[in-house]
């Protein structure tokens, strides 16, 4: 049994770490094409957010295997693959209340990952990356690994979901993840600058979120930012751009200064 579930594990974590490169390299070369240059200067960034994020991919794996052994050999969860067990109304609904739950698991978790104990040891490691790429989706501190592993495998006892819903939460999960941090918007003005995206977060969003360190908390919706006084509105990519640039030629300036033995001090 324990070589079954260590099993399990291991396919998962091929499974989540396979998904993000697939997905990660997609958007990273959506990026390349559509905003040229936008990832000059960070490839020591990126290399560093693919092997936390790998390293996330084997956290991640590990719960995730043992409730999907524990589904498929001991009947454990409430998983369902028979769509005539609930109403066919009830589907979208699960996946609603599956982005609530886990937008509301994220705010707090990540809200407490700001306070200052819990920045410096762990959350750190995601802020590292300046400006985020679409490779820093999973780019965690095993600690705050652990915090977002643990929830849908926790909710899949708690809440009924059919399995091909539960696959569409994990797809909007990653793809949510990704495009919050690549730099630029893939969805439509709409999404992000009218009435939906009043409570819809998307890139504009999360980049704020990182200029600032703070405010912005959210995964998914705008809910809790707004009833709690954190949010910080949508960010300016033109501007983030333009700093980001200014930053990397400093850095590099620095560097083949220091290189020429010369330069201003």
């Amino acid at each position: 049994m324990l070589l079954a579930i260590l099993a399990a594990t291991l396919v998962m974590s091929l499974i989540v770490g396979v998904r993000y490169l697939i997905v990660s390299g997609a958007f990273a070369a959506a990026t390349r094409v559509k905003h040229p240059g936008l990832y000059d200067g960070l490839t020591p960034q990126i290399r560093r957010e693919i092997g936390w994020s790998l390293a996330s991919a084997v956290i991640y794996g590990v719960p995730a295997g043992v409730v999907a052994w524990g589904w498929q050999n001991l009947g454990w969860t409430r998983i369902y693959t028979d769509l005539q067990s609930y109403p066919l109304w009830y589907a979208p609904v699960s996946v609603l209340l599956y982005l609530i739950a886990h937008d509301t698991w994220f705010y707090w978790t990540h809200r407490w990952m700001h306070t200052p104990r819990a920045f410096k040891l762990a959350h750190a490691v995601h802020h590292d990356s300046r400006p985020p790429t679409a490779w820093a989706a999973m780019a965690f501190h095993p600690i705050e690994a652990i915090t977002g592993a643990v929830i849908i495998p926790l909710l899949v006892f708690l809440i009924p979901i059919n399995i091909g819903c539960l696959g569409l939460v994990l797809a909007i999960m990653t793809v949510m993840g990704v495009t919050n941090h690549m730099g630029w918007e893939v969805f439509p003005r709409f999404m992000w600058n009218g009435p939906l995206g009043a409570w819809l977060i998307t890139a504009s969003h999360h980049q704020r979120h990182h200029d600032l360190y703070r405010g912005n908390y959210g995964l998914y919706f705008r809910f809790w930012d707004r009833l709690c006084g954190t949010d910080k509105g949508v960010g300016d990519f033109v501007k983030a751009h333009a700093q980001a640039r200014v930053r990397r030629r400093r850095v590099g300036g620095g560097v083949a200064g220091a290189a020429g033995g010369g330069g201003n001090e």
